[in-house]
């Protein structure tokens, strides 16, 4: 007589907790903000990340940024200004995972969040804004964003000043601009 026909209940147990350890593997290895591997080799040396940063998350941010109509520096005519962008961040599976506002600030559903410096851009191609590499500051809150040296903004769309006129009459007007961009997360 087998352990599992004299004991039914233990052979459904065993089942079950073989079944539970499978689903927390899933889980696990479907993280809403898994890693999309990404080859640096292949990107504008400027935003490559240092040598020795591991990737540990990517997510797809897409919003809208804020430009306002304003002077010159030199007086001479006017331009549309960056004022803030503002986007939902998306995981793998378009799942919500967090969300991205002026600082720069990455705030992950879990609370925990992160600013960061820019350190250099590169071309987005025409009609985008450029690619970005950004030094982290360290994360408040515990959770995804514990750990984190540096985000990559890569495969931009959109988000470039707005083509209205931008003169004196339209002095201090702002403008949205819809933009999508991939954000990829380091650490070491």
């Amino acid at each position: 007589m087998t352990p599992s026909s004299r004991f039914p209940l233990a052979r459904h147990a065993t089942l079950a907790g073989g079944l539970a350890a499978a689903a927390l593997l899933a889980a696990c290895a479907a993280s809403p903000m898994a890693a999309r591997p990404v080859d640096n080799a292949a990107l504008p040396e400027a935003v490559r990340v240092p040598a020795g940063a591991v990737q540990k998350m990517s997510t797809t941010g897409v919003g809208r940024i804020t430009y306002e109509c304003r002077a010159k520096k030199d007086m001479a005519g006017h331009e549309w200004v960056f004022v803030a962008p503002v986007a939902t961040l998306y995981g793998p599976n378009r799942q919500v995972v967090g969300k991205y506002y002026a600082g720069p600030t990455w705030e992950a559903n879990d609370g925990s969040k992160v600013t960061g410096k820019q350190l250099a851009v590169a071309p987005g191609g025409a009609g985008n804004i450029p690619l970005q590499l950004v030094r982290t500051e360290p994360a408040t809150g515990a959770g995804a964003m514990q750990g984190l040296s540096h985000i990559q903004r890569l495969n931009t769309k959109g988000g470039v000043a707005p083509t209205a006129t931008c003169d004196a009459a339209a002095m201090g007007q702002r403008r949205e601009v819809a933009y999508e961009a991939d954000y990829v997360f380091y650490g070491s």
